[in-house]
């Protein structure tokens, strides 16, 4: 049974409280008290990237230190996918979007890059519809198998082959997820796509535009 007494008092010490924090925020904080301390990356110090060189949807060859000094969305999946990665995708480019329409100068730096887990399908022709319908300076990436998995396994990403109905209608088992990185290379955070709204300013979308405002200087 609720003890109605100390209810009260726990109301009592919750409002004075909230009053204190109200008169601080009003009077804004003395001039020598430190700023709050930034935010430490959640993927700080973490082994994950690493470098690489893919051909794109154009057929060039593309290079990890391409993009050196600016800011990588990464995310692998494959075009041919059914439902999860097109979804993903969306959500990623509607909140790359939404932070570029918020501040065009910091959108700038993010390049958002798309590495196939399926080589074999994913040919840079196949790959250039695909990239081009989700934003304009989205990247698709290939390779040789081989050399797809080894960098698959620098971002912690794992994928394979579940064969379908005939030998060109396999699906492709992977990791789901999307890394910001950061200038250097750095993994900075992971980027949320757990939201099933695609709205723009609400859910995943709105989450990854809110995390790119956090982490893009």
């Amino acid at each position: 049974m609720m003890n109605i007494a100390n209810t009260g008092q726990k109301l009592a010490r919750a409002s004075l409280l909230l009053l204190g924090a109200a008169a601080l925020a009003g009077c804004g904080a003395p001039a020598d008290q430190p700023a709050p301390a930034a935010a430490e990356p959640p993927l700080k110090g973490a082994r994950i990237g690493g470098p690489f060189a893919l051909t794109d949807q154009d057929g060039k060859t593309v290079k990890d230190t391409d993009f050196a000094g600016r800011y990588r969305i990464v995310y692998f999946g494959y075009s041919f996918c059914p439902d999860i990665c097109p979804v993903d995708v969306q959500k990623l480019m509607r909140g790359l979007a939404a932070f570029e329409k918020a501040d065009p100068a910091r959108g700038a730096k993010v390049v958002p890059i798309f590495i196939t887990v399926d080589p074999e399908r994913d040919t840079p022709a196949a790959l250039k519809p695909f990239v081009s319908r989700y934003h304009p300076r989205l990247i698709g990436l290939t390779g040789p198998l081989d050399r797809i998995t080894e960098v698959a396994r620098s971002y912690a990403v794992s994928f394979r082959k579940v064969e379908g109905s005939a030998p060109d209608r396999y699906l492709v088992g992977h990791t789901q997820i999307a890394f910001l990185m950061g200038p250097k290379g750095e993994p900075i955070a992971p980027l949320p796509l757990d939201d099933p709204t695609t709205d723009p300013d609400e859910g995943a979308p709105g989450k990854v535009a809110a995390d790119l405002a956090k982490w893009v200087k």
